[in-house]
């Protein structure tokens, strides 16, 4: 009898909280959390998820602790998922506002894991912040904010947070259409207030919004390397584009 395949083995970036001031119990430690969607989202196939943890220690990575490089060799890919601002400074810019500053301790373990994940030549799939992320490592900026940076008539960020959608197109016959069937595009959950300004290297546009800001890219080397601006994770409804494909697509090249 033919014994069950093994499941892949994806990883899942950390979303890292840091110390509260004034605050008790838990709340004055670092924490590491993965969004419980992303990981279900990924679990609806024979898939373990495991969360790929970076090493603070007030505020400082102790680099010397950390061993991303073996991750990237045992893992079979690697989701990295959506959270906070990626700092200005990450790509040659200063914070326009002290909100914007981001967090350059998650910046730095970030970016590492990436570059290894990339370097071991396993698949990469970027969500929101990890889209942005992707962009930034290959040399590319970003709007530090849409409203003010960029005319738009979409709204991109809304109090409704999960319940924020608009329209996206795809690029015509480019990746995306051939994955989705030929579609055009479909309506996302999009939840951000920075953007893609300057592309990075070798990196080609998949998807954009109405109002042209970029909602989808790939890396045209070798390797699947994408990133979308929506958090597929989130789409539950007949309205919403269905991400199944994009899915299969990233679990495909893993296996």
């Amino acid at each position: 009898m033919m014994g069950r395949r093994r499941p892949l083995h994806i990883g899942l970036s950390a979303r890292i909280f840091h110390p509260e001031a004034g605050a008790n119990g838990i709340r004055t430690k670092t924490l590491q959390v993965l969004e419980q969607s992303v990981a279900q989202w990924v679990s609806t196939r024979d898939v373990l998820v495991l969360m790929v943890p970076s090493v603070v220690q007030d505020g400082a990575l102790l680099r010397s602790n950390i061993r991303l490089r073996d991750y990237a060799e045992y893992l079979d890919g690697l989701i990295l998922q959506g959270g906070a601002d990626i700092g200005p400074r990450a790509y040659g810019d200063e914070p326009l506002r002290p909100e914007w500053a981001g967090d350059p301790v998650r910046d730095a373990y970030e970016l590492e894991l990436l570059h290894e994940f990339m370097e071991a030549g396993k698949p990469v799939l970027g969500i929101c912040r990890g889209m942005q992320l992707i962009n930034v490592a290959l040399g590319g900026s970003l709007f530090q904010d849409l409203p003010t940076q960029k005319i738009s008539s979409v709204a991109h960020e809304s109090p409704d947070y999960d319940r924020n959608h608009h329209v996206v197109t795809f690029q015509e016959k480019g990746q995306f259409s051939r994955w989705f069937s030929g579609a055009q595009g479909g309506r996302v959950i999009s939840i951000h207030h920075q953007g893609i300004n300057r592309l990075g290297r070798e990196i080609v546009v998949e998807a954009s919004a109405e109002d042209g800001v970029i909602e989808a890219i790939r890396w045209s080397g070798r390797k699947f390397v994408v990133g979308v601006q929506w958090h597929p994770e989130f789409h539950h409804g007949n309205e919403l584009l269905d991400c199944a494909p994009l899915l299969e697509a990233f679990l495909a090249a893993a296996r």
